[in-house]
């Protein structure tokens, strides 16, 4: 009967420190979504040194403003390159001049597609490469505004030596005031959120097997 009880008091325990590990863990990461979502930019460029010059300026592929923007950037004489990261099989530069609404020619010279990447792990892979064949050091980083962190990360884990400058971009259908109440943004920021603690955690193991 003692046995029993013993045991069962064993098991209640065990089920509240359980109990408390998951409270525990579902109000940190309660608190890093609201972080999260609290510091993505609110505006185009905002963060960035809007005068800074670098060897290149980088489009993630995703949205017709990262493209229109990445233009006006290699235009202003922001970069002296201007590098898509993601382009789907077929796509050339003078159909990405049409789509952005820019004349065929005036740019081609001076873009870059990149084909290999399908992903934010990929395409700071892919730009790596590219980077290290051009002996460039320093890049502007255009992506939405919600993506930037997690494309910074993997980015600066992907080439520690070389400066990103973060130009991140709004998308006019993200709407990220009272974000938590429209479940489309709702939706979005949680699932980017989450990619980007993968990707924080696998950063810190794989500085652990290195050290």
């Amino acid at each position: 009967m003692m046995r029993d009880r013993s045991r069962r008091g064993g098991v209640l325990r065990d089920l509240r420190r359980l109990f408390l590990l998951a409270l525990a863990v579902t109000l940190a990461w309660g608190g890093g979504l609201v972080w999260f979502a609290g510091d993505i930019p609110r505006e185009e460029g905002a963060g960035a040194d809007q005068a800074r010059r670098t060897d290149a300026v980088v489009v993630l592929t995703g949205g017709s403003h990262r493209l229109t923007t990445g233009l006006r950037l290699l235009e202003d004489g922001l970069g002296r390159k201007l590098f898509v990261s993601g382009v789907y099989d077929g796509v050339d530069v003078q159909e990405l001049l049409r789509v952005v609404r820019q004349t065929p020619g005036h740019l081609e010279c001076c873009i870059v597609l990149g084909y290999a990447a399908d992903s934010t792990l990929g395409n700071a892979s892919e730009t790596a490469g590219w980077m290290r064949e051009q002996g460039y050091r320093s890049l502007r980083l255009v992506t939405a505004n919600y993506h930037m962190r997690r494309s910074l990360l993997e980015f600066r884990l992907a080439m520690p030596d070389i400066e990103v400058v973060p130009h991140p971009v709004a998308p006019p259908n993200v709407r990220l005031e009272d974000w938590w109440l429209r479940p489309g943004t709702a939706s979005l920021i949680v699932n980017e959120y989450n990619k980007y603690l993968a990707v924080l955690l696998r950063s810190l193991l794989e500085d652990s097997r290195q050290s």
